[in-house]
């Protein structure tokens, strides 16, 4: 008796699990007039990404259908994000982090075609915090989205066990720290390509254990500095090809400055108009020249090492 009391137990539990898993689907979708009790398909969409990244299996997508503020969201799994090309879907958020990625060490999490306000160009509000922060997972790609008025970082990379960053054809802007930072507790890898770093404190920003490759990308108009690696723990590098630091008003590029080495090799690089100086090197950095770099105005600082 006891035995088929327990065959009972487990067939119910299956059909339970079974359910849960018919009721998410590998696609799923939001629009700006949904509704979060929806199933969240194609035809009755949800009005979140909270509502519906619940409905949507691990590794699945979750699509906008058409222009709409789509609220702060906290990721645990494998998914991806799409706003649309050439849509809005956008995410609004005051005194918080507008999306907080905290996924397995496995999991790929992609954000794409997406805005995000932080309302501190707005005046009057309570900026939201982070604009995309990753604390946790394995890969996170971050693709053609805009980033601006939150009150510490556009993008905020401090994962405590590693992972890998891409971010691609992004502005992050308006910030009120920097427009990319990165710091781990175990080394992190940060790939940015064709996008923009405007108008924050630091444009881009890389500090312990990160190592960050930038091709193709402007870090210009920024308060204080344009590129910085500047480590207090584990070491920082940055790599920068083909890539702009203009007007910024202290220093185009700034390697060191902290109790821990800080690298910058620079290729293709140009740095016009900065404040202070085009490139600067502080305690325990170094500037690495491959020869083909332009600094106008102050010229390159005297500790800059050019291989030959």
């Amino acid at each position: 008796m006891k035995n088929i009391r327990n065959c009972f137990y487990l067939l119910v539990l299956s059909l339970f699990a079974s359910s849960i898993a018919q009721a998410q689907a590998t696609r799923t979708w939001v629009s700006g007039v949904g509704d979060d009790a929806n199933p969240c398909s194609r035809t009755a969409p949800c009005k979140t990404f909270a509502g519906a990244i619940s409905k949507t299996l691990a590794g699945g997508e979750i699509d906008a259908l058409d222009p709409g503020g789509f609220g702060a969201l906290t990721i645990t799994k494998a998914i991806t994000i799409d706003g649309g090309a050439g849509q809005v879907a956008s995410v609004l958020v005051s005194g918080t982090n507008a999306i907080v990625v905290s996924a397995g060490a496995s999991d790929t999490v992609t954000l794409r075609n997406l805005s995000f306000d932080g309302l501190g160009t707005s005046g009057g509000a309570t900026p939201g915090i982070n604009g995309i922060m990753s604390q946790s997972g394995g890969n996170l790609h971050i693709e053609h989205c805009t980033i601006f008025g939150f009150s510490h970082n556009g993008i905020d990379i401090e994962p405590t066990s590693g992972g890998n960053v891409t971010v691609s054809n992004t502005i992050s802007r308006d910030n009120s720290g920097s427009g990319i930072f990165a710091t781990g507790g175990a080394a992190v890898s940060v790939t940015v390509s064709d996008s923009q770093f405007t108008n924050n404190v630091i444009g881009v920003f890389a500090s312990d254990s990160a190592q960050f490759a930038v091709r193709n990308s402007d870090a210009s108009g920024n308060s204080l500095i344009g590129f910085c690696a500047l480590a207090n723990g584990g070491s920082a590098v940055l790599n920068i090809a083909s890539s702009m630091a203009s007007n910024n008003s202290s220093a185009g590029v700034q390697a060191g400055g902290g109790g821990g080495s800080a690298v910058i090799r620079l290729t293709g690089v140009s740095t016009f108009n900065n404040g202070v100086s085009g490139w600067v090197v502080g305690s325990n950095g170094s500037i690495v020249s491959f020869g083909n770099n332009y600094n106008s105005g102050t010229g390159a600082a005297t500790s800059v090492i050019a291989p030959k």
